[in-house]
């Protein structure tokens, strides 16, 4: 009998011990780090440079030469010089020769130019519209527009 009153002392000594600590317990609540799920904005440069030194991808490096510089911003201002012409021509901006040639134009007859992969064959002799076939070397693949005149 002793021993069971020593082991029920010894239970409620324990009990007595721990009850504070149960009884002063919280609810766990999750909160977010990442501030994209409402975590603190404050995180938020020290998660992109974690993120920035883990991340073993680099861009690719294209050096390109002079001469590739070069023809791609003579092809991009004749494509400009082409696409501002169509434009007055469309709209009756542009003057006509007693031929009905636009003057001083790149579109004095029906002209091909080529560009990488593509060619762009512009025809004006329809009076009433301007038709652009863009042809895709490579593929064979035609688009053509065509652009209503207004003028």
């Amino acid at each position: 009998m002793v021993m069971k009153k020593r082991t029920i002392v010894a239970t409620f000594i324990a009990f007595a011990l721990v009850a504070p600590a149960i009884t002063q317990a919280t609810e766990l609540v999750y909160e977010p780090i990442n501030p994209s799920f409402g975590g603190n904005p404050l995180n938020g440069s020290f998660l992109l440079s974690k993120a920035n030194s883990q991340n073993a991808h680099s861009a690719p490096l294209s050096e390109r030469s002079y001469d590739e510089r070069l023809q791609e911003s003579l092809e991009r201002a004749y494509i400009n010089r082409i696409v501002r012409e169509i434009t007055d021509i469309a709209f009756g901006e542009q003057e006509y020769d007693e031929d009905g040639n636009p003057i001083d134009s790149i579109f004095n007859q029906d002209s091909v130019f080529v560009s990488g992969d593509f060619q762009v064959e512009l025809i004006t002799s329809n009076p009433d519209s301007i038709v652009v076939n863009i042809t895709n070397l490579l593929t064979g693949e035609v688009t053509v527009v065509e652009i209503p005149r207004f003028g």
